[in-house]
């Protein structure tokens, strides 16, 4: 079963970093492809693509709130997604999540498709940012 781990999120003030991490096992790379991603959900709100990444290929979509400040990556061989994050925001308050599905993505999803196509979740880290 693929397991998702997220960490990195907490407390900083506007115009501050920060990196998650996301560490994934019981994926097999060998003749498959993935599209993983991070979402973010803040309360009373649906979940949000933030990035997304192909392992096949590098592609990488991001929501236009934040291109230009995040940016996603992969380790592969470490089994691992990152997302850094500059230029915080308190908009960028949420619970953020990691997600992989099995296929290059095209797009962002967000919302329901979000959930809808993406099977694997972690449990998510919290990242708060004051004004």
């Amino acid at each position: 079963a693929v397991q998702l781990v997220e960490s990195g999120g907490g407390s900083v003030q506007a115009g501050g970093s920060l990196r998650l991490s996301c560490a994934v096992s019981g994926l097999s790379y060998s003749n498959r492809w993935y599209c993983m991603g991070w979402f973010r959900q803040a309360p009373g709100k649906e979940r949000e693509g933030v990035a997304t990444i192909n392992t096949r290929g590098g592609a990488t979509y991001y929501a236009d709130s934040v291109k230009g400040r995040f940016t996603i990556s992969q380790d592969n061989a470490k089994n691992a997604l990152s997302l850094q994050m500059d230029s915080l925001k308190p908009e960028d308050t949420a619970m953020y999540y990691c997600g992989i599905r099995f296929g290059s993505c095209y797009y962002l999803p967000g919302g329901s498709r979000a959930l809808a196509e993406f099977p694997d979740w972690g449990r998510g880290t919290q990242v708060t940012v004051s004004s």
